[in-house]
């Protein structure tokens, strides 16, 4: 099976001139094969396809033909349509490029391109298909490297970066009364943050490595479709769940997954250390220079003497004795709020339970909190020296 004859420029059959052909066509690794293209049956593969996929010539042959089904069965797919369409007159198919995988005797699945072309005769009847068969795996595996390495490289950029954007967020946002010098400061240190936050979603991003031409990853979040997420997430362990939200901004500029995974932390443990029973309510409003969203359950609540720990890393309350858990949820969903430029605090609401809330900073919310004036829902900032550190007062759900 594995020797053939190819006619020369002078039409004598040349077998000499075939396989230095083959020769050529297998110097550098790949595999070449021929399909009868009447009958379907494989001609020739390369001796080395044993090597990358396990069977030998004989046994890939056996399973390539009309009605077979073998592990090298993506050779020759969709071949009779492209003989349909060359009959009629179309010849944008008679050489293809595909990608492709072959099922490996070792088990697992071996990737490939596959190079073809269509042979016809003098009277333009399709006679063989012939091509290349490249193993991919040596590609893979360097596309996988790079993006590891891109993927390292953003998180190491990123970091610090969204430390710097959260902080100058809150500097806007907390300074209503800086001169103008100082403010435009803060806003030329929150552009060019910008735009390095911009060159690593363009050029260093997971998705721009997997394709040119990946849209842009949103870098904001509507503070309504957050607390919509949460609610969902609370019917679908079936729990009552309730959104009480006034005066919120339309978006939220903010790292959207990082935000759904601290929201869902505070969700996770109303639904865990509140009876089933008993309704979660989730709430939004503005808050001093920014905006506060909170979960609030109805269960026991946090004792007095571990609300300053329940943050700390590994730290489990008496109420966790007999649960599943780390100890790092609160400890992760403070970080990411941290890293935004806000602050995560547990208060005891009247009524009993407990109640998480995330203060983010928003700029221009404290104008339209002067505008509309201070209230029981919408307190004043307390002017005191700890409140870069502490969350800015919120009045009672």
């Amino acid at each position: 099976m594995n020797r053939s004859a190819s006619i020369d420029c002078s039409g004598n059959a040349g077998l000499a001139l075939a396989e230095q052909f083959r020769v050529i066509a297998e110097i550098g690794g790949d595999i070449a094969f021929s399909i009868d293209c009447v009958s379907g049956q494989l001609r020739y593969v390369s001796p080395s396809i044993e090597q990358l996929v396990g069977y030998t010539p004989d046994e890939v042959a056996a399973g390539i033909g009309p009605g077979a089904n073998g592990p090298l069965a993506a050779l020759c797919a969709g071949l009779p349509e492209r003989m349909r369409r060359l009959r009629a007159g179309d010849r944008s198919r008679l050489r293809l490029v595909r990608e492709a995988e072959f099922h490996g005797a070792h088990g697992y699945p071996v990737p490939v391109e596959i190079i073809s072309s269509v042979l016809c005769d003098d009277e333009g009847r399709p006679q063989a298909l012939v091509g290349l068969v490249r193993d991919l795996s040596p590609r893979r595996l360097r596309e996988a490297e790079q993006k590891r390495f891109a993927s390292m490289l953003n998180h190491e950029f990123r970091t610090p970066l969204s430390t710097i954007d959260g902080a100058i967020q809150r500097l806007e946002a907390t300074s209503p009364h800086a001169d103008d010098a100082t403010r435009a400061r803060y806003r030329k240190i929150a552009l060019a943050t910008d735009r390095l936050i911009a060159m690593l979603d363009d050029y260093l991003s997971p998705e721009r490595m997997a394709g040119i031409g990946s849209e842009r990853q949103p870098t904001s979040l509507a503070p309504h479709t957050l607390l919509e997420e949460g609610a969902e997430q609370l019917r679908a362990a079936g729990r009552s769940a309730s959104i009480k939200a006034r005066e919120l901004p339309e978006t939220l500029r903010c790292e959207p997954e990082g935000m759904r995974l601290a929201l869902k932390v505070l969700v996770d443990n109303a639904i865990a250390y509140s009876p089933p029973t008993s309704p979660v309510v989730l709430q939004g409003r503005l808050a001093a220079s920014g905006i506060e969203l909170a979960v609030r359950d109805h269960g026991p609540g946090v004792p007095q003497d571990e609300q300053t720990l329940v943050f700390n890393k590994f730290y489990r309350g008496r109420n966790a004795d007999g649960m599943p858990g780390s100890g790092l949820g609160l400890y992760m969903a403070r970080s990411i709020v941290e890293v935004h430029g806000g602050v995560l605090s547990l208060v005891t609401p009247p009524g009993g339970g407990a109640e998480f809330r995330i203060w983010l900073p928003v700029a221009g919310a404290a104008r339209h909190l002067a505008r509309q004036g201070a209230s029981p829902d919408n307190p004043a900032p307390a002017r005191t020296k700890a409140a870069a550190t502490t969350l800015p007062p919120s009045g009672t759900p």
